[in-house]
C-alpha cells in the first residue's frame, strides 16, 4: 500500500512524510531507558549527591530532568554542571502536580522515574531495580524503599519503616505509593496527567486513578533510597497539614477529629519512646520525638477539619505506629554499596 500512497502524493508531500518517518525512526532508536525527573527549590546541600548516585547506575543513558522552582542557590548550576536538562517554574505557579507535568512533558523516555532532590539511591542497580516490575503490562506504577540516615530524626525512621517495609510486594492493589522514590508508565501519565490543584500527594491521586482503571503497583524494597528531611517543628506540621489537606480533596468523605489527634499522637509517641529505648536512643531522642510527632498529628487534625472518615487501611497506613516487636534483622544484599564521595 505505500508505494501506491507515495505516488499519488507531490515530490514536496512525499519528501515530508519520508521525513517524517525517519525522525520517529530516530527518536525511537536514541530514546533513553529512562527519563529521572527531579523536582527542586535550594537543595544544593542534597542534590549533588543525588546526581553522583544517578552516575553510577547499572542502567546507562538515563536522561536527567531538573525541575527548579526558583532557587536562589546553586541548584540550577549544579544540575547543569551534572549535564541536566534543567527547567524553570516560577514559585507564584508551583504545585506538586505541575512541576511533575512540565518534567514529564519534556521527557523522551517510555519510563519516568520520579525522584525528591533530596534523596539518594544506596545502591547502583536501583534503576534497574525500580523499573523490572513494568515487564508486568498490568503494572502502572513502582515505588522503593526509604530509609533515613543518621541526622534524620528518629520518628521519621519509625514511619520508614512502617511504610516501607523489607518485602516486595509486586501486585498491590491499594494506592498508597510516593513520588520521593517511585516510577509510573508515560503512556499512562499521557492519558491521565497529575492533579495540579493538589497541595501534596498527587502521587496518591494518580495510584488511586491507576487503580480504578484496573492496574496494580509495585512496592520495590531493593529499589532503596536514603531521603533526608532537615526540618524545623513548623515545617513538618506544615507538612502534614499540606497533605492532610490535599487527602480530604482526594478522599472527601474522610475526616480526622480531635480525639484522633489526641490517641494517635500519644500512642506514636510512646511507641517510639519504646523502640528510641530499645535501641539506646532514647536520651538523645527523647524531645524530638515527643515534637515530631506532636506537629505530624497536629498538621494532620488541621488539614482534616471538617472532611469524613478515614478508611481503615489507610489509617493503618499513614497514621499508626509499628507495634511494639523485636528489633528487625537487617537484610544485606549481595551488591556493593554506591561509595560517596562526601
Amino acid at each position: 500500500m505505500l508505494p501506491w500512497m507515495l505516488i499519488r502524493l507531490c515530490p514536496k508531500q512525499v519528501f515530508f512524510f519520508l521525513t517524517e518517518i525517519v525522525f520517529r525512526l530516530t527518536m525511537t532508536s536514541h530514546a533513553p531507558p529512562c527519563s529521572i525527573v527531579i523536582r527542586a527549590y535550594n537543595e544544593e546541600q542534597h542534590l549533588g549527591k543525588l546526581l553522583q548516585g544517578l552516575r553510577q547506575q547499572t542502567l546507562p543513558d538515563a536522561e536527567v530532568i531538573l525541575v527548579d522552582s526558583g532557587s536562589t542557590d546553586q541548584t540550577p548550576l549544579i544540575g547543569h554542571r551534572f549535564g541536566a536538562k534543567v527547567l524553570s517554574i516560577s514559585p507564584q505557579e508551583f504545585t506538586f502536580g505541575r512541576s511533575l507535568n512540565l518534567g514529564i512533558a519534556h521527557a523522551e523516555g517510555e519510563w519516568i522515574v520520579i525522584a525528591s532532590a533530596h534523596v539518594y539511591p544506596l545502591y547502583p542497580d536501583w534503576l534497574e531495580r525500580l523499573l523490572a516490575p513494568f515487564q508486568d503490562r498490568q503494572i502502572a506504577l513502582a515505588y522503593g524503599k526509604q530509609r533515613g540516615n543518621a541526622s534524620s530524626k528518629y520518628a521519621e525512621r519509625q514511619i520508614f519503616q512502617q511504610w516501607y517495609p523489607d518485602q516486595s510486594n509486586y501486585r498491590q492493589t491499594h494506592p498508597f505509593c510516593n513520588n520521593a522514590n517511585a516510577a509510573i508508565r508515560r503512556s499512562l501519565w499521557e492519558e491521565h496527567p497529575y492533579d495540579e490543584t493538589l497541595s501534596g500527594l498527587e502521587d496518591l491521586a494518580w495510584a488511586k486513578w491507576a487503580v480504578e482503571q484496573g492496574y496494580f503497583l509495585a512496592y520495590v524494597a531493593e529499589a532503596e533510597v536514603i531521603h533526608v528531611h532537615r526540618e524545623t517543628p513548623h515545617a513538618v506540621y506544615n507538612r502534614y497539614r499540606r497533605e492532610a489537606m490535599a487527602f480530604k480533596r482526594i478522599f472527601p468523605q474522610e475526616q480526622f477529629g480531635l480525639g484522633d489527634f489526641l490517641r494517635l499522637a500519644f500512642s506514636n509517641i510512646a511507641n517510639d519512646l519504646w523502640h528510641a529505648k530499645r535501641d539506646k536512643e532514647l536520651g538523645r531522642s527523647f524531645r524530638e520525638i515527643i515534637w515530631f510527632r506532636w506537629m505530624q498529628f497536629w498538621g494532620t487534625y488541621q488539614g482534616y477539619r471538617q472532611s469524613g472518615p478515614l478508611t481503615w487501611q489507610l489509617r493503618q497506613t499513614f497514621y499508626y505506629p509499628r507495634r511494639i516487636q523485636i528489633k528487625p534483622a537487617n537484610h544485606p544484599r549481595n551488591i556493593k554499596p554506591i561509595q560517596y564521595k562526601e
